[in-house]
């Protein structure tokens, strides 16, 4: 296979979206998508624009809830693309970027109370992972966050999981994927680690 060098503006080779559920200075909340997420055990990394309105809360106020919405709930995460909870918005933000104060009522989500944290969770979305920034530092370059949230409980919608376990199904679960700015779901499964707990539905 020949393969050729290229610059691309972007590293986003299919990574999840998350949304995620903070408190502001005057208690109110604030949700916003972002696409660097992945798992560590039970700790969540994540990576923020620094001038963000969640970088901002996470700095000051450690607790979260990572929201993972389906595939068919992408049109709510990018009514949230343009938005910001900061005011006046950052010099940083996108072009057309414009500050929103109510963010759930905009994406045409609901609050749901969460059990551990004061952010609440995103009603609509399959999985919810309530959460507390452990460390909270600059990326080498400087110009985002890195977040090591702590999962403290996590919520599932009950037809994902295997009954009876507290395991997601694969088959059942299906991720919303931001694949080079673009916004996919999962293909058919096409084989499994050797580490995998959860049965197959052709195992069950």
């Amino acid at each position: 296979m020949h393969h050729i060098a290229i610059e691309p503006s972007i590293l986003y080779f299919g990574t999840p979206v998350v949304l995620l559920s903070t408190e502001n200075q005057d208690g109110t909340f604030n949700l916003a998508p972002i696409s660097s997420a992945w798992a560590l055990g039970q700790t969540v990394v994540l990576g923020l624009g620094r001038d963000g309105q969640t970088a901002h809360n996470l700095t000051h106020r450690p607790d979260l809830v990572i929201n993972l919405p389906a595939p068919d709930q992408w049109p709510a995460v990018e009514r949230l693309a343009p938005l910001t909870g900061r005011h006046p918005v950052p010099a940083t933000k996108a072009e057309g970027c414009r500050h929103e104060p109510d963010k759930f009522g905009a994406a045409g989500l609901h609050p749901a109370p969460s059990h551990t944290v004061r952010p609440p969770r995103v009603s609509e979305c399959p999985l919810h992972l309530e959460a507390r920034a452990a460390r909270v530092r600059p990326d080498a370059e400087g110009d985002f966050l890195i977040v090591e949230a702590h999962v403290r409980k996590v919520h599932a919608d009950p037809r994902l999981t295997v009954p009876g376990t507290d395991h997601i199904s694969p088959a059942a679960w299906s991720p919303l994927l931001y694949n080079f700015r673009h916004y996919y779901g999962l293909g058919p499964e096409l084989g499994r680690s050797y580490r995998a707990a959860a049965p197959t539905a052709a195992g069950r």
